[in-house]
């Protein structure tokens, strides 16, 4: 009987750390990106308003002092140069090259072509 009791309790504390754990928050503040990625992809939604909606999550997201998300501006760059707006896009592109280092190759390519 003892030996029940060590067991189930020691399940209870792993299984309690463990959730714990995963309820983490992120360092980054995502609003609706995942959304708005998979809007673009689905392609229900037209480039103005995807583009609308991230410039809008992308205030919120300053205001609250949070960290972007990586590939955030990378994607509002995208969405920018398909609404024709090149400085924004170009801008964009700039602003994750500079935030994520490593994304520098691809960001060059990116504005290369613009």
């Amino acid at each position: 009987m003892k030996i029940r009791v060590i067991v189930f309790v020691s399940v209870v504390l792993i299984a309690g750390f463990y959730l714990a754990g995963c309820s983490t928050p992120s360092i980054y503040g995502w609003e609706n990106y995942q959304e708005n990625i998979y809007s673009n992809l689905k392609g229900g939604t037209s480039t103005e308003s995807q583009l609308a909606a991230m410039e809008k999550d992308l205030q919120k997201m300053l205001s609250k002092n949070k960290k972007i998300p990586p590939g955030f501006y990378a994607h509002l760059g995208m969405l920018a140069a398909d609404a024709k707006d090149r400085a924004r896009a170009k801008e964009c592109f700039t602003e994750e090259k500079t935030r994520f280092p490593e994304s520098a190759a691809f960001m060059d390519r990116f504005l290369a072509r613009l």
